[in-house]
């Protein structure tokens, strides 16, 4: 492939890299020559660590064409050549390039490219390669590097020693910790391209010294603090893209200066807002973003003397007052403003325009009389006018009332009518749009759909997505097609009954791929709203299922007050968006399910329904009276446990005994995955190759009904990426199981307390993670679920690991709902000692700030790596708690961290986790933050406010006894039902009994 071809073909991204390359090329062509043994040496070792096995090295590789596997020159993805200079004395030859893009090579990157010392530039672009960057590239002299799509990992420490680099790109990778100061160093980098990593921490302000750079992106990483005032620093930027970094806003005013822009994209900023940022000076802008930025405010009027620009968006923000008349930008072909709080009438510009343009501005609150009486293709007005009906669409659906209501919804996404058991899906064939406002024939249904593939040509046909290939799982027909957006797709049902649904969402990985290539290395991510409120966040199909091609059916509850339901998806930014090709991101929905949670009303019945009125009040208030005595025992009758789960509303399956004996191979004791307070968990495998954890309850356990039922309740509604999963439960021949999604690495005290040669190895950037997970989780259960949870027995045991090291809360048999018109909850005494909050251990007073405490304790645990009550420095301390108390008087708080870790920890992340968790333990509830709050302080987006304690209540012999003796009293005074739940919840609790009685 020739360079200029390669030019013509590749996406935007890489345009500017590639046409680096061909002017600084000079006799790069194979030529007659030879190359010295060392190089051809040299090539051996780069296959082998490469896992190359097709160069043949019986030929030279510079003056036979053998050398280069011929690739089809229609595929720009694809890229397999060597080149060498040979215009060096005698007919000498050196490599100069490596291209091997798309090769699917599954070693790791090769330390023997040092030995290369005329190499300029390599390409390791859309591969498999694992590990990390290697100390030996440190001192190359390449100009040009790419290893971007691959599944590398570790720092990118060693990148800043290589100071004659002017193109670097790194993107969709699994690179972590922060951006290396050394990386200022680069002062001839024109090209850097960071996205789609989990790069962390601030950006360096050694960055300023990359005064020649013209593209930066750093999009979809985890950054922390303000966007920085850098921009200063970049006058000669042409691009910059930074979209879901993890930075908070606002923009900089600095950014002002970047009057060599062509291309700004910047969107998904957290924190504080602002007003439109200046950008008068970009007058050479084609592409513009802000979008989902907090900007408040009117759009300025200099945005219509761009009359470069080609596509402006400007959507999820709070934008208000009139839009600027764009009519005489005729290049601007594409616009986005929804989400906003535009008002005023619809300009008579924007429905002048003809189908070349692409309008959105579905989302605001446009004077309902300035709506046009036809729903144009390409211009999106989906709820954007004002008024109380928020039910009126467009004009289009004002002479389409609902003639009757309906029950039930069922929609194939993108795919044909099909028809699964008793159950008729729909077929959802119209083709979707950069701003697309469907109605379905019968007036019940359509969806809207908002954003263009940016970096790509995007046509209708790229709205939907084809499964290629043979799919085996049940209900395949829901996942041969689906439907997919680059921003946000919205599908709504009118005329439902008022009440409650059910609402299932199928959904299938049908694009990236799990084998060994480059297309298994994408990441899909976005986020889930049912009637604008979030449901689902950073939500990875493939990740939740376990791989691709695999369904996943997530359950929820809706409900309907105005006749309408809307679930919308939308793409907040993460993720990668070149794998396989340049534009694959964005949500992707197989088939939607809609039922009421009650039967509709039927009027034949209902003559019959009225003359056995009577009867039936009569009837059901004998079996109430019954029921209640029953209930209390009088009757000697017991509620089945049958009964119990057959009365919950269960968003889970129920599997039957056959089938989990089949999958843990008879409970196999070689499937045995430990043992808890309530029975043993097993590993298992369906029929489809799903991998399950089962917990059998033991038949000694005290785990009972109430316990059991509890738990089932209880997690089948939620929902959340910290949270565990259940898939359902088993109640056949007198056994209790549940069955959980499997995860790969056992709980966080296996991880943490246990030996140190097991396998897995938590690093600080792992443990600042999981504490971050956990707090998330817990946040969700208090604040944001449906069902407002207070969990009663947060501790390591009962934080799961998968796969990647995500934790997930677990082991819901003692929580508690918190009706929120109360206070506090007086309750049994239930959890663990040594994670149990002071005012439930003592007086049973139990609030979410229980688990806030408890979360305190997991916290200390995870810097130090010590067991709370286990860790007894000497004998003037207690537990982990009461040391780090003392530390944190004597200011010398890093003196906690695990001395495994040695000096691979970041001391600002350490310290913040510490104060945080000290805030989360103080003994008065009231001055203990909220979840929210931590989650916000751990991630560096608020300050921390240290307040020292006085470690005595720990510490002081008379007043631990005092506490030890009060406790003691209630135990003595409680009903030995109290007692017996205390002592089976967990051999924690025997233990820590008899230590307390030993020390005091």
């Amino acid at each position: 492939m020739t360079c200029q071809s390669h030019c013509s073909k590749t996406s935007f991204t890489f345009l500017m890299l590639i046409l680096l390359m061909c002017i600084g090329a000079k006799n790069v062509r194979a030529q007659a020559g030879s190359l010295p043994d060392s190089e051809v040496e040299a090539l051996r070792e780069i296959a082998a660590q490469l896992g190359k096995k097709d160069w043949n090295f019986r030929v030279n590789p510079c003056n036979d064409s053998s050398w280069i596997t011929p690739l089809l020159e229609e595929r720009p993805l694809y890229n397999n050549t060597v080149n060498c200079n040979c215009s060096y004395p005698n007919g000498v030859c050196h490599v100069v390039k490596i291209f091997l893009k798309g090769q699917d090579l599954g070693g790791t990157l090769p330390p023997a490219v040092v030995k290369l010392p005329y190499l300029k530039a390599l390409d390791l672009n859309r591969n498999y390669l694992s590990g990390s960057i290697p100390r030996e590239w440190a001192s190359t002299k390449m100009e040009y590097l790419s290893i971007s799509a691959n599944n590398l990992t570790g720092r990118i420490d060693y990148l800043g020693n290589i100071t004659t680099l002017q193109a670097l790109s790194i993107e969709s990778n699994l690179f972590s910790g922060p951006i290396p100061p050394e990386l200022g160093n680069l002062v001839d980098l024109e090209i850097l391209i960071l996205n789609a990593n989990n790069l962390t921490g601030e950006l360096p302000i050694a960055l300023t010294n990359l005064t020649r750079l013209k593209s930066l992106r750093i999009s979809s990483n985890n950054f922390t603090g303000r966007m920085p005032d850098l921009f200063r620093s970049w006058k000669q930027l042409q691009a910059l893209e930074i979209q879901a970094s993890g930075l908070k806003g606002p923009i900089p005013s600095s950014i002002s200066v970047l009057s060599n822009l062509t291309e700004l994209r910047i969107s998904d900023l957290i924190g504080q807002g602002s007003s439109f940022p200046p950008l008068q000076n970009m007058g050479g802008l084609v592409k513009l973003m802000l979008r989902s930025c907090n900007i408040s405010g009117k759009i300025p009027p200099y945005i219509s003397e761009m009359t470069k620009l080609k596509k402006l968006d400007l959507s999820f923000n709070r934008l208000e007052g009139d839009i600027p008349n764009f009519g005489g930008l005729t290049s601007l072909d594409t616009i986005y403003l929804t989400g906003n709080l535009l008002n005023g009438p619809i300009p008579e510009w924007i429905k002048g325009r003809d189908s070349r343009y692409q309008i959105d501005v579905s989302y605001n609150n446009f004077s309902a009389s300035s709506a046009p009486n036809t729903c144009p293709d390409t211009l999106n007005l989906f709820r954007s006018f004002s008024g109380t009906d928020k039910s009126i669409l467009t004009e289009c659906l004002r002479d389409n009332p609902c003639s009757k209501d309906r029950y039930s919804l069922h929609i194939n996404c993108g795919g044909n009518a099909t028809t699964i058991g008793s159950i008729k899906y729909e077929a959802d064939l119209e083709q979707g749009g950069a701003a697309k406002f469907v109605l379905m024939k019968d007036y019940t249904w359509g969806f809207s759909s908002t954003g263009d593939f940016w970096d790509v040509w995007s046509t209708s046909k790229d709205y939907i997505a084809e499964n290629v290939s043979m799919l085996r799982m049940n209900d395949f027909e829901l996942y041969e097609n689906a439907r997919l957006s680059p921003l946000s797709l919205t599908y709504y049902a009118r005329c439902l009954a008022k009440g409650n649904y059910t609402v299932k969402l199928h959904f299938a990985e049908i694009i990236l791929r799990n084998n060994r290539s480059f297309y298994s290395v994408g990441r899909r991510i976005f986020d889930v709203y049912f009637q604008d409120k979030l449901v689902l966040k950073d939500f990875d199909i493939e990740k939740e299922a376990g791989g691709v091609d695999k369904p996943l059916i997530r359950n929820f509850t809706a409900v309907v007050t105005n006749k309408t339901l809307e679930i919308r998806f939308y793409w907040a930014g993460k993720g990668t968006q070149d794998v396989p090709r340049r534009g694959t991101y964005g949500p992707l929905i197989s088939a939607i399910s809609i039922d009421s949670n009650f039967h509709p009303p039927d009027d034949r019945k209902r003559k019959i329904f009225l003359a056995l009125g009577t009867v039936l009040l009569v009837s059901a208030l004998v079996f109430t009276i019954l029921g209640i005595l029953r209930w209390k025992g009088y009757l000697g009758g017991r509620t089945s446990r049958e009964h119990d789960l057959k009365g919950l509303d269960l968003q889970t399956g129920f599997f039957t005994f056959r089938q989990i004996k089949a999958a843990t191979n008879n409970f196999d004791a070689a499937n045995k995955l430990g043992e808890g307070g309530f029975g043993s968990v097993y590993k298992g495998t369906l029929l489809d190759g799903t991998i399950i954890a089962v917990k059998q309850l033991s038949s000694k356990s005290k785990q009972g009904n109430r316990e059991f039922v509890n738990e089932i309740g209880m997690i089948s509604g939620l929902q959340h990426p910290n949270v565990v999963r259940l898939y359902g439960c088993c109640i056949e021949r007198n056994q209790l199981l549940l069955v959980y999604e499997y995860m790969e690495n056992n709980s966080l005290a296996h991880a943490l307390f246990g030996p140190e040669e097991g396998p897995v190895k938590l690093d600080w950037h792992t443990r600042q993670k999981i504490c971050v997970g956990i707090a998330r989780g817990l946040a969700f259960l208090h604040e944001e679920s449906p069902l407002k949870i207070v969990h009663r027995d947060i501790k390591t045991t009962n934080v799961l690991l998968d796969r990647e090291l995500n934790p997930k809360i677990s082991d819901f048999g003692l929580a508690k709902l918190d009706e929120e018109e109360n206070t506090h909850i007086s309750t049994r005494v239930a959890g663990t000692i040594g994670y149990m909050a002071p005012e439930y251990a003592l007086w049973g007073y139990l609030t979410y700030k229980a688990d806030v405490y408890s979360f305190g304790i997991v916290a200390l645990e995870l810097v130090a790596g010590k067991n709370n009550m286990k860790f007894r420095p000497t004998d003037d301390f207690v537990c982990l708690l009461d040391w780090a108390l003392v530390l944190q008087q004597k200011g010398n708080l890093m003196e906690l961290v695990d001395p495994r870790l040695g000096s691979n920890f970041s001391k600002e992340e350490a310290a913040r986790m510490v104060k945080v968790a000290l805030l989360c333990t103080n003994p008065s509830p009231a001055l203990r933050p909220t979840m929210s709050a931590v989650v916000s302080m751990l991630e560096g987006r608020t300050a921390v406010h240290e307040l020292i304690m006085d470690p005595s209540i720990y510490g002081d012999e008379s007043r631990f006894k005092a506490l030890r003796d009060q406790f003691d009293q209630i135990l003595e005074t409680s009903s030995s039902d109290v007692q017996s739940l205390l002592h089976s919840t967990d051999a924690t609790w025997i233990g820590s009994s008899s230590a307390l009685s030993s020390r005091s």
